[in-house]
């Protein structure tokens, strides 16, 4: 049996332990000699990378208002980033950037994972917006130095969402979603919406020659210690945008996470 937090044990200890941690985080930001995205600009005149995703998924089993708080969640969090310039050198942080969000409103509940169990708390929902950026990142030359992907999957994806093993979950003081631009060329996050989905772009202010591509294979399910898991490979394909030719493909990593909610009975799980 795993040994509790201290947190765990006496719960008002919390939010000394967070505010411990995010100040620690932007202690450590200041002294590790990165140079940190926080410039904001016109938006760049090319597109490197481009997608979206449906915002209120309907199958989640819970109460819808918690999707709608997450979508005012999600608005709230894309006013500290969109149009944010990475410039040749800058590291972009996530974490660093979203701590300007007071200054805009107040979080709302949303839907989060805690300790295995899915509860309500301010600014639940947001990994969603890191997941667009992560998947963003990906398809373009920026360098990934940090990212983590959720250990347990307990809602299914939206249908607008089809890949797996592409998300990026956050945690202020703990997890981070971090990137830096190796490049000699500038970057750009653009963010919209409409009612029902986000938009995310990645601009750049030089014409791209290649283009990404990033899609799944070896996609399995298995079961271990009364457990389902899902595992798959992430792949992603480099092809020259004037001859659409493939200039490499390359497994990036492989992903297995944890399921704990119910498979359609048509999926095909291995015991192990």
């Amino acid at each position: 049996m795993a040994r509790k937090r201290l947190t765990q044990i006496f719960p008002f200890l919390l939010p000394l332990r967070v505010w411990q941690k995010n100040l620690f985080f932007r202690i450590t930001c200041y002294f590790d000699k990165n140079i940190y995205a926080k410039k904001v600009g016109d938006l760049l005149p090319y597109e490197c990378s481009s997608t979206k995703t449906l915002m209120i998924n309907d199958h989640s089993g819970y109460d819808i208002l918690y999707q709608k708080n997450k979508v005012d969640n999600l608005k709230l969090v894309s006013k500290t980033l969109n149009k944010i310039l990475i410039y040749p050198g800058e590291t972009f942080s996530f974490c660093l950037l979203i701590q300007r969000v007071k200054k805009y409103g107040k979080y709302k509940d949303g839907l989060v994972l805690i300790d295995g169990k899915i509860v309500a708390k301010k600014g639940g929902g947001i990994c969603q917006i890191s997941n667009l950026l992560y998947y963003l990142f990906l398809m373009s030359p920026l360098t990934i130095i940090e990212r983590h992907g959720h250990q347990v999957k307990s809602l299914p994806n939206n249908e607008s969402d089809a890949l797996e093993g592409v998300d990026a979950t956050i945690h202020s003081g703990w997890l981070d979603l971090k990137v830096r631009n190796d490049t000699k060329d500038i970057y750009q996050i653009a963010i919209d919406f409409d009612s029902d989905y986000m938009y995310g772009c990645l601009l750049t202010n030089k014409l791209p020659h290649i283009d990404y591509e990033i899609i799944n294979s070896n996609l399995k399910y298995f079961s271990k210690n009364d457990k389902i898991y899902e595992s798959v490979s992430v792949v992603r394909v480099t092809r020259d945008i004037k001859t659409h030719e493939i200039v490499k493909s390359e497994n990036l990593y492989d992903e297995v996470v944890q399921v704990t909610y119910k498979l359609p009975n048509n999926i095909v799980i291995e015991k192990r």
